[in-house]
C-alpha cells in the first residue's frame, strides 16, 4: 500500500487525496499532509479522510514515499530546503503541482539523482473527472511514470506531455474549470432572466456543458461541426450564436488563455 505525503493541504491536495482514496490506491491512515496551523479547513478536511496532519514538512517526508508538492510557487524553495536533508532518491518520488516551477528548477533544489515528476491536474479530480498531464524528470524511472499515470488516471485522464506545453496546459485545463463555471453561471443567469427557476437553470446548464464535452470526446467530431448540427437556419440557436459572436466571446476566451499562459511564464522566470 502506498504511503503518500502532501506538502500543502489546499483544494488541489484535497481533490487528489479524495480521488486516491475513492479509487482505493491508498488508505486514509497512510496519508500525511502538512499545512499552516491557521488553515483549519485544511486540517479538518484531511482529518476527515482519517489522515495525519502536521505543521512540519519534515514529518511528511519521514512518513511517505510519494511526495506531492502542492504549495504556492513562492514557497517551493522553502519547502524543498526543509526536506532536502532527508530526501533520498532510493525512497522518495516527488510529484510537483506547483504552477510554473520547471523540472530543472525542482531537481536543482533537491539532492543529485532525485526522482521528480512535474504534474498538472485540475480540481475536477475531486469527482474523478480530472484532466491531468505529467512530465518526467531526468532521473525518473519507467516505474515512476507508471505510478504517476496510475495515480492521475484514478482521478480522471492522464497523459505524458513535453514540458514546453505545461504553461498553456495550466492555462487551459488547470484554470479552465473556473472559465467553465463562469459560463455555466452565465447560462443560468440568462435562463433566470427569461423566467426559469434558478435551481432548474443550474441543473440544465451544468448537464448541457457535461453533455457537450462528452460529445466532443466520444464522437471525435470537430466542435464546429457539432455546433452546426444544432444550428437550424434562422433558428433560435443561430440567433443566440450571433449574440455571442457580437459580444466577442471567442476573442475573450482566447485572450483569457493567453493571459493565463503569460502569468505562468512570469512565475517561472521569477523563481
Amino acid at each position: 500500500m502506498l504511503k503518500i505525503g502532501f506538502f500543502g493541504a489546499g483544494k488541489m491536495a484535497q481533490a487528489l487525496a479524495k480521488g486516491f482514496l475513492t479509487a482505493g490506491l491508498v488508505k486514509g491512515e497512510n496519508i500525511t499532509a502538512s499545512c499552516a496551523p491557521q488553515d483549519t479547513q485544511c486540517v479538518e478536511a484531511f482529518e476527515g479522510f482519517g489522515s495525519k496532519v502536521t505543521f512540519d514538512n519534515q514529518t511528511v517526508a519521514d512518513n511517505a514515499d510519494v511526495l506531492l508538492l502542492a504549495v504556492k510557487p513562492s514557497v517551493v524553495k522553502t519547502v524543498l530546503d526543509q526536506i532536502r536533508p532527508s530526501f533520498t532518491s532510493s525512497r522518495h518520488l516527488l510529484l510537483s503541482v506547483a504552477m510554473g516551477v520547471t523540472v530543472n528548477q525542482l531537481e536543482n533544489l533537491l539532492p543529485d539523482g532525485s526522482r521528480v515528476m512535474r504534474v498538472m491536474p485540475n480540481t475536477p479530480a475531486l469527482v474523478q473527472c480530472g484532466a491531468s498531464v505529467y512530465v518526467p524528470g531526468k532521473m525518473a524511472t519507467i516505474e515512476d511514470e507508471k505510478l504517476t499515470a496510475r495515480l492521475l488516471s484514478s482521478v480522471g485522464t492522464a497523459e505524458r506531455v513535453q514540458e514546453y506545453l505545461m504553461d498553456p496546459i495550466t492555462a487551459l485545463s488547470g484554470s479552465g474549470p473556473a472559465y467553465v463555471y463562469v459560463f455555466i453561471e452565465a447560462l443560468a443567469d440568462g435562463a433566470v432572466r427569461m423566467g426559469m427557476p434558478r435551481d432548474m437553470a443550474y441543473r440544465l446548464a451544468s448537464q448541457t456543458v457535461l453533455g457537450a464535452g462528452t460529445m466532443v470526446r466520444e464522437t471525435k467530431e470537430h466542435p464546429g461541426k457539432l455546433k452546426d448540427d444544432v444550428t437550424s437556419p434562422a433558428g433560435s440557436t443561430a440567433a443566440g450564436l450571433c449574440a455571442l459572436e457580437h459580444g466577442g466571446l471567442r476573442y475573450t476566451i482566447i485572450q483569457a488563455l493567453e493571459k493565463a499562459t503569460e502569468k505562468c511564464k512570469e512565475t517561472s522566470k521569477a523563481l
